[in-house]
């Protein structure tokens, strides 16, 4: 086994502390990732905190990392000690099924596993996150990274740039369309980021004016508040797509005003609580909402490359290890611009 140092909840109310455990031997299909940088997620906040009441402790958070391959195993093919890798959301899945099949592993109908917080495919075995020193997953659920970018800025890309990349992408959002994005956050930021990539005429809905500054400058066209009744008024039945990404309680029904008919609202953010929809809102005139979760591990890696290749990656925060505590205190009143990353040199 091997032996390894992060960090760790023990319980729903206890702060984030220095944890010692243990990781597998590098098996044949496997690969050993020295981890360089982790990215912070709300959603780490929700399992440790457990929101979901998913949680079983002790938790290592902890789903946006990369790092450098340290070993491989005897069967692997795709990368070799020194090359830099990326772990996102998931570490396996059955590989058999319909969704798997078609690489969309994290619908996998036969339970997938995620990078923590989870228990492995023996059914006993419990996965710990990026807040440690290293990590042990399938060749199949590694990434590659250019090596020519920072990696602490592609960290959060892992998860928030493959959430907000893969309803681009489904629902063939493009050039000539209207997207609005509700919430200018982790996940916020980057839909921006890749839909001004892909040439969206973007539109931020916020109800924090200070946002507008930020919004122009990542590549948003538009800005609206959504608290200015006015300014509401100005793009109802305006929208062809929105992509909301906030992870709190909030009104859905005002963004289905600003759609148009068959219009979609696509969810990415996942509250602790259920929201609410008006029917006759949808009904009328001929609405959609529908969700999305994160994606599967070829569209991760187009969505590296595309990245890559136009140079969108994330606006982040470095910090120690030692300030995740805090962190997780200001990301709760959104105070970072856009994404905290862990310097695990620092554990």
């Amino acid at each position: 086994m091997l032996h390894t140092k992060g960090y760790a909840a023990h319980s729903a109310d206890s702060p984030l502390s220095s944890f010692q455990f243990e990781r597998r031997e590098v098996g044949a299909k496997d690969i050993q990732i020295e981890i360089l940088y982790c990215g912070i997620c709300h959603t780490d906040i929700h399992m440790a905190r457990n929101d979901w009441g998913l949680t079983n402790y002790p938790i290592v958070p902890g789903h946006e990392i990369v790092g450098q391959v340290k070993k491989v195993g005897s069967d692997v093919t795709k990368f070799k000690e020194g090359d830099y890798a990326a772990v996102g959301c998931l570490v396996d899945s059955c590989r058999t099924c319909s969704s798997c099949n078609d690489g969309l592993e994290q619908y996998c109908e036969n339970g997938w596993v995620a990078t923590y917080g989870w228990i492995e495919r023996d059914g006993k075995t419990p996965t710990y996150g990026g807040y440690s020193s290293q990590i042990v997953v399938d060749e199949h659920f590694v990434l590659k990274v250019a090596d020519n970018l920072p990696l602490e800025r592609v960290a959060p890309l892992l998860c928030a740039g493959i959430t907000t990349y893969s309803p681009l992408k489904e629902w063939k959002i493009r050039k000539g369309h209207r997207l609005g994005v509700v919430g200018l956050g982790g996940l916020g930021h980057m839909a921006v980021k890749l839909a001004a990539a892909m040439g969206i005429e973007v539109t931020i809905l916020s109800t924090s004016p200070e946002k507008e500054v930020d919004a122009r400058q990542l590549g948003a066209q538009n800005f609206v508040l959504t608290t200015d009744e006015a300014a509401l008024a100005s793009v109802q039945n305006y929208f062809d797509f929105i992509i909301d990404t906030v992870a709190a309680k909030h009104d859905l029904q005002l963004y289905l005003t600003t759609l148009k008919r068959d219009g979609t609202l696509i969810l990415v953010g996942v509250p602790p609580q259920n929201l609410e929809i008006n029917c006759m809102g949808l009904c009328f005139p001929r609405k959609r909402v529908v969700g999305s979760f994160i994606g599967g591990l070829p569209e991760t890696q187009e969505m590296l490359d595309f990245c890559a290749e136009h140079n969108v990656l994330s606006d982040v925060e470095i910090i120690s290890m030692s300030e995740i505590n805090d962190a997780y205190d200001r990301l709760l009143k959104g105070d970072v611009k856009y994404r905290f990353v862990i310097d695990m040199a620092t554990l």
